[in-house]
């Protein structure tokens, strides 16, 4: 009787565990509801579209442009997963069927702590290191822009694409190798073209959730990209993204002004774009997990 009653109460403790992060979950959407509601009366859907630029703070007519900064976003985010994607994948399958054991013990907690340095920290070496790289190599005199954004996004997003994928590629079922291996297959082989095929649900899910680990990103692209607040025209231009232009302003903005409900209006639809990533992401490894 007391083993089942202890079976209870934990239980119930799991359950009212789960109940509290969706309470929390639909708070913070409650929030950006009720405080971005009153923006609709000021400003029109179209005219957040059509606007060219975000400039709150115009003598004479402020705008409030939300499609740069999304543009701006995008950019970044798809120019890290362009170069965190193939990074990743490749050094997920290294690990997970080319390294030696002992450089494996020593790669994997390398790949563990760089997903463990702060965002400043990023930052400062995209001001001081890659934004001189780039001016350099492009001949332009300023480094900071999209690529510099997208370059420090891409380490960030690695350490969650990597260690995903080589969970997805090690999940693989061992007599897929075997059965390649006996038609003739190499080793690369049968990697590229039947353990990655057969963990692509699951490799999918976790370039998923780097997305959404570089969408959020706020210091690294604030320090980085030069926060130019125009309509991005080409990944060298400085770019201004959604987290960036939240974090600048909403310490200074007066309250229940304009300004400030357009501001909860950006970080609803970055809470709308980022909760559906991750949801397509779970969607996806859930997927992976049935396949197992």
């Amino acid at each position: 009787m007391n083993r089942r009653i202890k079976e209870k109460i934990i239980e119930g403790f799991f359950f009212l565990n789960g109940i509290i992060v969706i309470g929390i979950l639909v708070g913070i959407f409650v929030i950006l509801v009720r405080n971005a509601w009153p923006a609709f009366h000021d400003v029109s859907v179209g005219d957040m579209i059509k606007w060219p630029s975000w400039n709150p703070d115009a003598y004479t007519t402020p705008t409030y442009g939300i499609l740069p900064m999304l543009m701006s976003t995008l950019m970044v985010t798809l120019g890290s997963l362009a170069v965190a994607v193939p990074v990743g994948i490749g050094a997920a399958a290294y690990l997970s069927d080319v390294a030696d054991p002992r450089v494996r013990e020593i790669a994997k907690p390398i790949v563990e702590i760089l997903a463990g340095i702060p965002s400043v920290v990023l930052g400062f070496l995209g001001i001081v290191l890659v934004g001189p790289m780039i001016c350099k190599l492009t001949g332009r005199y300023n480094g900071l822009n999209a690529v510099n954004g997208s370059i420090l996004l891409a380490v960030m997003a690695l350490p969650t694409i990597i260690s995903l994928s080589e969970d997805a590629l090690g999940s693989v079922p061992r007599s897929y190798e075997e059965a390649s291996m006996a038609l003739g297959a190499n080793k690369w082989q049968t990697v590229i073209q039947v353990k990655i095929p057969a963990a692509a649900s699951g490799i999918l899910a976790a370039c998923m959730l780097g997305m959404g680990r570089a969408i959020g990103e706020t210091m690294t692209v604030l320090m980085a990209t030069g926060n130019a607040a125009e309509f991005p025209g080409s990944f060298l231009g400085p770019v201004k993204t959604m987290t960036a232009t939240i974090a600048i302003e909403l310490g200074e903005v007066a309250y229940h002004t304009t300004h400030y409900y357009m501001l909860f209006v950006v970080g609803l639809m970055l809470f709308i774009i980022t909760f559906f990533v991750n949801l397509a992401a779970d969607v996806f490894f859930h997927k992976h997990t049935r396949a197992r």
